[in-house]
């Protein structure tokens, strides 16, 4: 199944959406709801026509559900990644910060739990492709000289913005592009305690705070990568980058 743009756009005018969602009133309502908002949205039943969408379409933004007949939506993550790294947005049956978790760990940038508001997911969408743009661009200019693109040294912390890498001790770190983002975001303002309201507006670009928690597994996220010691939790308000100390 698949859907095309609102009437009065061309279908050259938008982001390319896949759509991989076996209950088909939800993946239909999905796609006609993007379509409205100006993005060429396709729609797929299961984990296998997923992979094979996404090789074919190369799209800008995939809303995958964990639960597919025949590949579940983590293998389907980790295929897509594999060929091509893609916003993933996941959506989840189970309100279960352990699979939350392991879709991050697999390349997902977001997740949302069933039953949704079709407006936030509407809004975490533009959020993503507008956060790929922002990617593109940044790396469009990695070989430029600029001082917003230096790197960022903290202890054995290494964050190259200009390649969007990071490793720590030499050890090379595979964060997902929203990782990157948010760590990025703290190490950029080292021991400054940055509320979750802040991030979700400078990493997500949400402008609520209806997803706090987003913010408490991509953390949780961080630490499994790079340790337990990076980031500091302030009960109730934020979190804070603690350089590591020198070896020195």
């Amino acid at each position: 199944m698949a859907t095309t743009p609102a009437p009065g756009r061309t279908p050259a005018e938008g982001p390319v959406v896949l759509v991989v969602e076996d209950e088909q009133a939800i993946a239909l309502a999905v796609a006609r709801r993007l379509a409205a908002e100006g993005m060429r949205a396709h729609a797929v039943g299961d984990g296998q026509a997923g992979v094979d969408a996404a090789a074919r379409l190369q799209p800008d933004l995939v809303i995958l559900d964990v639960m597919l007949p025949g590949i579940d939506g983590l293998e389907v993550c980790r295929r897509i990644q594999a060929e091509r790294p893609v916003p993933v947005l996941m959506l989840t049956a189970r309100d279960d910060e352990t699979d939350m978790l392991v879709g991050l760990g697999v390349g997902a940038d977001d997740y949302m739990t069933k039953p949704f508001s079709m407006r936030e997911l509407v809004a975490r969408s533009k959020a993503l492709l507008r956060r790929a743009t922002r990617a593109r661009e940044a790396a469009a200019q990695a070989s430029t000289a600029s001082p917003d693109l230096a790197p960022i040294e903290a202890g054995d912390v290494l964050i190259d913005r200009a390649q969007r890498r990071v490793s720590r001790a030499g050890q090379d770190a595979h964060l997902t592009p929203t990782e990157f983002d948010l760590l990025v975001t703290l190490a950029s303002s080292p021991k400054t305690v940055l509320t979750r309201e802040r991030l979700l507006a400078e990493v997500w670009d949400w402008v609520d705070a209806s997803g706090t928690r987003t913010v408490d597994s991509h953390v949780k996220a961080l630490r499994r990568k790079l340790g337990a010691d990076l980031i500091r939790t302030v009960h109730g308000v934020g979190y804070a980058f603690e350089p590591p100390a020198s070896d020195e």
